[in-house]
């Protein structure tokens, strides 16, 4: 049957057009029902199931109000905001009516993520009824109908047939379809209709066996939930339209909300638009904040330049256990002002209102309330920018001392804290597998198993190179090929070979593993492996791209067996000059796995001349060329204290901690990495001008400098900074024959100042400059095992020398762009968890340690801490000095260097100094290392 819909609308243009669209109704769609002998069997869930998705008996949560049998249908509200109830495995046989699923997915992407993953897990019986299509179910929208109006509506005809339909079926008890609303109006309609309808409250509280259900409801109405007291805390907030509309005018800012980790009465606030307004706005004190959660998008209003402040040089926790008393805020706000030169002080704002929501999941802790059987609670956060949330639960004796998952639902005017709701109990704090698992789902590292839809799209084991493939590659298999990595690794990306040629130039490989052959684009494995972007390393395990067959397996090149392959080839002459370049899909056989040290060992070894030793020779006598040329070039050589754990293979806690030593090999292989990268960029660049996947790496701003310029001048050095070859040959020049170790804090320094390198569109933005490199173009060709962007660079290449064919969404610029946003997140988070992990690890280190006594240096001065970097554990933290009964620190900017005067003491950037060590385990929740300084005493 065909319906057909006219409307009008006006184009761009300006012009009216009548627009009508056919719309089919079927009268073959099934309820799902497995009882139900009336419709066509309904298609499974899953590819892993095979029974209808609503159960012939629905079994699940007992209730009060519905003894029977019953259905439930959630409205688009409903599911909306009580994502984490509907989710409980308890609640099972939902039908999602296509109304309320479109409405979701226009509202909220994550929300339907979870609503999918949830019909296709066969253990739910959550069924997908498509309504809009039905030809029973389907109704038009009236003339003066809202298009909200007419989905209620929708809704409760669908509901209305069900209970028809359920009513034919020969059967002793009746299956009953309960509807689930929080609207007032919708349920009031719906009973009018004869529809059993409830709230979700009520429907939640009827399920008598399982109380602790109540607590994962969201707070969706603030009404009720406030503090007793009612006194007003916050400004309110501007409504949305007059927002817009004051963005528009210039009258407010819009910006993303990033909240400070060492001061939570301080946030900035980064203004969106092009680069002359990329600018960074100050945000000080609880009601500037007004209620903002990291990562919100706001819109500030400018205060008066004569109320511009500098940023706070405070370290400062929130840490009052009294979630009521605000009295003492205006006094810590007092403590953020510091007296400071003019030109410190920054653009400072205030939040007026919120224009997106970006809350997710929290995981933390429970801190009890002090008063006996109270339900009210407060849960502290893992992540310190985020403020602590007040949460209603009657588990708050078996919660305690555990990890949990809680989500905000609102932040009343008169509450010091959001309200939330809990949301799931992860295990006990400081167990290993729970912290892992906390740290993981902080920094949004997807980490679940691989579903059996990816993994039916891996090759079929025993698994080998077929006559067909032979006939598309290059055989390579004759050259002295070996791949050169870290100690352990099974993930091997890339080998090289070097041999000289009968002209007489060298000719060098660099291959890379073909990891586009074996996944597709848009299959299940392909979206998986986007979805997650990179491999994330953590110190005891690694979370894999791509599933391990492929990761440790057949496309790692392993030695001694033949491996598919991606190969940059270039001539060159002894100069290491760049004579010709090719691309070619290969197969390889890998003659060793060596680690950087076995590599190094036979360079530097008088007795092994072999053909792989002299490979290796030949290859690090051009990388000290390359590298040469680089850096002078103007190529920065950066360092950070990164540190290696040796862990205990039984119980795999850390049993010793060292900072890495790097050899000439791991510059060597850097080096042809660097070379195979711009290589590639030339050419998918010259090839593709609107469509290569490049990596960026933006020049900082010349503020950014400023500690590093200052730092080096109170050492008697200079640091020049108008480009990066001045900057790194100033840095060259930064030594002092009796402080060694100061080049390498400039260094460290330095590396802060950086900018985030990220991925981008070549068709999308002009500037293609890599700062860090100096290098005009650069992309990531060499790492495909655990970077997604390395497969799409692999594609390109492919498509721009014959050896595969496009596809839609690789010459989409705009798909393109928003997959390079996603990378570059991926990237990010996987950074900050790996650097979770080894601060954690770092805690379990020291837990068996006692204290210790080591060497630190001072990296920045605080109004009442020093931060100071410890070199031999590669590892930072602060060292406080308030305390009661003793003078106050003394902040200090004479010669634009902040000194910090304790008592007699007075300490500068750079000092070397002594700290006493020890892991301070008072709060579990935030376990830290104690430092405390000893040398000089103060």
């Amino acid at each position: 049957m065909l319906t057909s819909r006219t409307f009008v609308k006006r184009t761009r243009a300006g012009a009216v057009v009548k627009v009508v669209r056919e719309h089919y109704l079927r009268e073959d769609i099934a309820c799902g029902a497995a009882a139900c002998r009336l419709c066509p069997p309904a298609a499974p869930p899953s590819a892993a199931a095979s029974a209808p998705a609503l159960e012939a008996r629905p079994s699940g949560a007992s209730s009060s109000l519905c003894p029977g049998p019953h259905f439930l249908v959630p409205d688009t509200n409903l599911l909306l905001h009580q994502i984490d109830v509907l989710e409980d495995p308890v609640i099972k046989n939902v039908i999602v009516l296509q109304t309320v699923l479109q409405e979701v997915r226009n509202r909220s992407a994550p929300v339907y993520k979870r609503i999918r993953d949830m019909i296709q897990n066969p253990e739910k019986h959550f069924y997908s009824f498509t309504n809009e299509h039905h030809r029973e179910t389907y109704v038009e929208q009236k003339r003066g109908e809202t298009s909200n109006d007419r989905n209620d509506r929708a809704i409760r005809v669908a509901v209305n047939w069900y209970n028809e339909h359920l009513k034919k079926i020969e059967d002793e008890e009746k299956i009953q379809v309960i509807f689930l609303t929080n609207d007032r109006t919708n349920k009031e309609k719906a009973l009018e209709e004869g529809i059993t309808a409830y709230t979700c409250e009520e429907y939640i509280k009827s399920l008598t066996a399982n109380p602790e259900l109540v607590d994962r409801l969201a707070c969706v109405s603030d009404e009720g939930k406030e503090i007793e007291s009612g006194k007003i805390i916050f400004p309110e907030h501007i409504p949305l339209s007059k927002l817009q509309q004051g963005i528009k005018s210039g009258i407010y800012l819009q910006g993303t909300y990033r909240a400070s980790r060492e001061n939570y009465l301080e946030a900035t606030v980064w203004v969106h638009g092009d680069a002359e307004e990329n600018r960074e706005i100050i945000v000080q004190g609880l009601k500037h904040l007004n209620r903002a959660i990291h990562e919100d998008i706001v819109a500030v209003e400018l205060l008066p330049k004569n109320e511009w402040v500098a940023p706070s040089s405070v370290v400062l926790q929130d840490d009052d256990q009294n979630e009521d008393d605000i009295e003492n805020e205006e006094e810590k706000e007092n403590v953020l002002k510091t007296t400071v030169n003019k030109d410190m002080l920054r653009p400072t704002g205030k939040v007026v209102g919120i224009i997106k929501r970006n809350w997710r999941p929290y995981c933390g802790m429970l801190s009890k309330s002090q008063i006996k059987e109270a339900r009210r609670h407060l849960f502290t956060p893992a992540d310190r920018r985020i403020p602590r949330i007040r949460i209603e639960t009657r588990q708050a004796e078996t919660l305690e001392g555990q990890r949990i998952i809680v989500a905000i639902d609102g932040w009343p005017r008169n509450s010091r804290y959001p309200n939330g709701h809990f949301v799931k109990n992860l295990g006990s704090a400081g167990d290993k597998e729970t912290e892992t698992e906390v740290l993981l789902l902080e920094h949004d590292v997807p980490h679940q198993a691989f579903s059996q839809a990816v993994l039916s799209f891996l090759p079929k084991m025993p698994w080998s190179i077929t006559e067909e493939d032979m006939k598309h590659r290059e055989d390579l298999r004759h050259l002295n090929v070996c791949s050169v990595d870290p100690p352990g690794c099974t993930d091997i990306d890339d080998a090289l070979h070097c041999r000289e040629i009968e002209n007489g130039n060298i000719e060098v490989g660099v291959h890379i593993a073909d990891v586009s052959h074996f996944i597709r684009p848009g299959n299940a494995l392909d979206e998986e492996s986007v979805k997650r972007g990179t491999t994330v390393y953590l110190c005891e395990k690694r979370i894999d791209m791509v599933p391990e067959l492929l990761s440790s397996n057949l496309c790692s090149l392993r030695s001694n067996v033949d491996r598919l392959a991606f190969s940059c080839i270039w001539e060159m002459n002894h100069k290491a000059e760049i004579l010709k370049t090719r691309f070619t899909k290969s197969i390889i056989n890998s003659k060793a796995s060596l680690t950087y040290a076995e590599a190094q060992m036979r360079i530097d070894s008088a007795t092994m001349n072999d053909e792989i030793t002299t490979s290796l020779r030949g290859l690090n006598k051009l990388a000290k060329i390359l590298k040469k040329k680089r850096i002078e070039n103007g190529a920065l050589t950066l360092s950070s204290p990164e540190v290696r754990f040796h862990i205990d293979s039984e119980t795999h806690d850390p049993i010793d901690l060292q900072t890495k030593e790097l050899k000439e090999t791991n510059s060597m292989v850097e080096e042809f990495m660097l070379l195979a990268n711009i290589s590639v960029a030339q050419k998918i660049y010259d090839e593709f001008p609107e469509f290569a996947l490049l990596r960026k790496h933006p020049a900082p701003p010349p503020s950014n400098y400023d500690i590093l310029v200052k730092a080096a001048k109170s050492k008697n050095l200079e640091i020049k900074t108008d480009s990066a070859k001045a900057l790194a040959e100033s840095l060259d020049k930064a030594e002092s024959p009796t402080f060694p170790y100061l080049n390498t804090l400039l260094r460290i320094l330095t590396t802060r100042c950086m900018m985030q390198a990220v991925y981008f569109c070549s068709g999308m933005d002009n500037d293609f400059h890599h700062y860090g490199l100096a290098s005009p173009i650069y992309t990531h060709f060499t790492s495909p095992i655990r970077r997604y962007a390395d497969i799409i660079v692999h594609r390109l290449l492919a498509v721009a020398i014959g050896a595969d064919s496009t596809y839609p969404e690789l010459t989409d610029k705009h798909k393109l762009a928003d997959m390079c946003k996603n990378l570059n997140y991926r990237h990010k988070m996987a950074q900050y968890a790996q650097r979770a992990s080894v601060a954690f690890h770092t805690q379990l280190f020291f837990k068996t340690k006692g204290v210790v006594n080591e060497d630190a240096y001072i990296l920045f001065v605080r109004k009442n801490a020093i931060v100071v970097l410890i070199p031999k554990y590669g590892l930072e933290g602060t060292v406080f000095f308030e305390e009661k009964d003793k003078p106050t620190p003394k902040l200090d900017y004479n010669n634009e260097v902040p000194s910090l005067t304790v008592e007699d003491t007075t300490l500068h950037v750079f000092d070397k100094v002594k700290v006493n060590i020890t892991l301070d385990d008072s709060n579990i929740q935030h376990q830290k290392m104690r430092m405390v300084l000893v040398e000089p005493k103060v």
